[in-house]
Parts: C-alpha cells; sequence; structure tokens
C-alpha cells in the first residue's frame, strides 16, 4: 500500500513539474539579434503553449510575424518564422531557475544565439 501511494505521489509530482515547465514558457519574451553584418535587431516573441503545440508571434522592425511549426517537449522549444521568403529555424532550451530561454537561430546557412528574458 505504502509502494503504492509513494509511486502515485512521484507521477503526480513529475506531472506538476512538468506543467510549470511548459506553462512557464507563455507569455512574452524579449532579445537583440547581433546579425552577421553587424546591425542590430530588437524581437519580441509572444508564446502560447497548449500541450506540446507552441503558437504566437515575433514582433520585429514594425512586423507581425506568426510562428509556425512550434513544438515543446519538456523544456527543449523548436519553430520557425518566415520573413519575405527566409525562413529562421529556432531551437531553444528553457530555463527554469533564471527565467531565460537560450535560442540557437538558423538561417540560410548561418547560425547564431540569442537569450530570450522577460521585457521589464
Amino acid at each position: 500500500m505504502k509502494r503504492k501511494f509513494f509511486i502515485t505521489a512521484l507521477l503526480l509530482f513529475c506531472f506538476a513539474i512538468c506543467y510549470a515547465v511548459i506553462t512557464g514558457m507563455s507569455g512574452q519574451w524579449s532579445s537583440v539579434f547581433n546579425a552577421p553584418d553587424g546591425n542590430q535587431y530588437p524581437l519580441t516573441y509572444t508564446f502560447k503553449i497548449d500541450a506540446d503545440k507552441l503558437t504566437g508571434t515575433l514582433e520585429t522592425a514594425g512586423m507581425s510575424i506568426p510562428i509556425d511549426s512550434g513544438k515543446v517537449n519538456g523544456g527543449d522549444v523548436s519553430f520557425s518564422v518566415s520573413v519575405q521568403g527566409i525562413s529562421y529555424a529556432h531551437k531553444g532550451k528553457y530555463y527554469t531557475t533564471a527565467d531565460s530561454i537560450g535560442m540557437d537561430v538558423t538561417f540560410e546557412g548561418n547560425k547564431g544565439h540569442i537569450t530570450l528574458t522577460r521585457p521589464k
């Protein structure tokens, strides 16, 4: 009986942790992308999470761009955005203790890294 109770409690705890990680990514995030040409682009992401699906928008340079193919798996996140026919693949990890997301962005053979934080 004690073992059954312990296993049930452990499963509920694991579910609660996973739920907290997933819902913790919802909301608004910001960063600055330093392009290879030296230009800086302020970025604002708005994430909405439903189970393992990520939707939302990227706001930059006066444009609102929808997030495509968004997925969440625990603290890992991936999606893409398309700007003027160029696809920007995003892969990242949510860090609960720092409340930040480390994100690798790949486009036209180039790769960059950004850190998303909550706007203040």
